[in-house]
């Protein structure tokens, strides 16, 4: 017996490393129809790896003060080695995260990954989402510009609109009466150290809830339910190989695109990273309109578009809040799209309208058409929900197969 055999054999005698890789990877069996839809999840653990290894690298030269924050973020572009590229590279990865995460979510919607037995995992999921909000908000006031400032002073003030414990939860948010220095090393540990474990936690229990329930697949067709005498299912293929080599090449065109981004358009034209926020902090100077990162704006235009500060923080709260009920407002007997009715079709392309239309009013300053528009929009977000047990349990639907389709 070699060597590495006998280091095999101790090692899994003490940590199961091999039945992990057999129960998770090689012997997980996963729907053969995958589509291009399902590169997303893989997409987005790539990314979560790449802003948890370039941030370490960044708050190795970021100082977490009010006097230094702005100019140690220009030491890392000027003067560590490769700190431009480190910076661009998490910066382009935070609006990469939210892109494969917002097709990730879509993907889950038009296919019913929602549904029964997966709706833990949706509300895993959500929970992902809501921290990764978090964790961008707090990465966003970072560096200290002029809209990392403002926009802070912006969403902080939102919370004094709850009544009775408002004021006070804004003084707790912020550790101080304004935005301060205080505030930008609370959140800077948020940033780093609280919410990256959370996110991690959550992921981990999200791939544990996956492999528990099974991968959902375009048709809808649980596969666990038709098995070959050896409890294989017969619409299943192992993930690895299968998967893996196929997941390895949309990697090599997602990385292919993310650094042409990064080398070549990291600002994307101020929208993966703002021109004011290239002017250090000024309390007494507001930048001519402040407004969250685009992957926020859909909520921003939500909350503008309702003149009572209130009930605008009511309805943004709202707008996040039906994601997580969805599982039970599909009356739908099938899970897909392919096999729902028209008014399902037509609901999903209004949803996706609206849902880019209001990132769009949320990027622009305030007019009385954008905020109109915004609120047309809006009602085409919330219909989307309100109006799904009604759509779903009357329309007609096709019949689904028994066995999956190419």
């Amino acid at each position: 017996m070699t060597i590495a055999k006998r280091l095999s054999i101790w090692v899994n005698e003490r940590l199961p490393l091999k039945p992990f890789w057999r129960n998770h990877v090689s012997h997980y069996y996963a729907p053969r129809n995958f589509n291009f839809w399902y590169y997303f999840g893989s997409f987005s653990l790539l990314v979560l790896i790449n802003q948890i290894i370039t941030g370490i690298w960044l708050a190795m030269d970021y100082t977490p003060t009010a006097g230094e924050a702005f100019s140690s973020v220009q030491h890392i572009m000027r003067d560590v080695h490769y700190g431009w590229l480190l910076r661009y590279m998490h910066s382009t990865g935070a609006s990469a995260f939210f892109i494969v995460i917002y097709l990730h979510m879509y993907r889950g919607i038009i296919y019913g990954s929602y549904r029964a037995p997966r709706e833990l995992l949706w509300l895993v999921g959500m929970l992902i989402y809501i921290t990764l909000l978090l964790e961008a908000f707090t990465g966003y006031v970072l560096p200290w510009g002029q809209m990392s400032y403002w926009g802070a002073e912006v969403i902080t003030s939102f919370a004094s609109a709850i009544p009775v414990i408002g004021k006070t939860l804004v003084v707790w948010l912020r550790g101080d009466y304004t935005i301060s220095g205080v505030t930008l090393h609370r959140f800077f540990a948020l940033h780093v150290i609280a919410v990256p474990l959370i996110i991690l936690a959550l992921v981990m229990l999200h791939l544990i809830a996956l492999h528990h329930v099974g991968s959902n697949n375009p048709d809808g067709i649980e596969i666990k339910a038709k098995k070959d005498k050896h409890g294989v299912p017969l619409d299943g293929i192992p993930f690895h190989p299968y998967y893996t080599l196929k997941d390895g090449v949309g990697v090599v065109v997602f990385l292919i695109i993310f650094f042409a981004v990064v080398f070549f358009f990291p600002k994307m034209g101020g929208i993966f990273l703002e021109y004011d926020n290239f002017t250090p902090a000024n309390y007494l100077q507001t930048p001519e309109h402040i407004a969250p990162v685009w992957y926020m704006t859909p909520f921003y235009a939500i909350l503008r578009a309702i003149p009572n500060k209130m009930l605008g923080l009511a309805a943004m709260g709202a707008a996040i809040a039906f994601m997580f009920v969805l599982p039970w407002l599909d009356r739908s007997p099938v899970k897909s799209i392919r096999y729902k009715g028209p008014w399902s079709k037509i609901a999903i392309a209004i949803f996706v309208v609206s849902f880019i239309g209001l990132g769009y009013v949320g990027l622009q300053p305030v007019s009385p058409l954008l905020s109109t528009l915004g609120a047309f929009f809006a009602v085409g977000y919330f219909g989307f929900f309100l109006l799904m047990p009604f759509y779903t349990s009357l329309e007609k639907t096709k019949p689904v197969p028994e066995r999956l389709t190419e």
